[in-house]
């Protein structure tokens, strides 16, 4: 279960934000039981790149077993 504070990983890009599958965020804030998610995607340096609500398909649970990976964020 995917609770407020967990790391989560895009499951699909998000065009519009620039967003791409594979993109590590922090869930801010729960809806509707797990059914959607407020999620912070940050830069290294810990500025806020954006803040988007996703649908519970949209996330995983980051797992022990992810390796981040580092990219420029390209403007939408």
């Amino acid at each position: 279960m995917i609770t407020e504070h967990a790391s989560v990983v895009l499951t699909e890009n998000i065009p519009a934000s620039g967003l791409e599958a594979g993109d590590v965020g922090v869930v801010v804030h729960v809806h509707r039981e797990g059914k959607a998610f407020e999620v912070e995607f940050m830069s290294l340096d810990g500025g806020t790149l954006t803040i988007e609500t996703l649908e519970a398909r949209q996330v995983r649970e980051a797992r022990s077993r992810d390796v981040p990976h580092v990219r420029e964020l390209l403007a939408a």
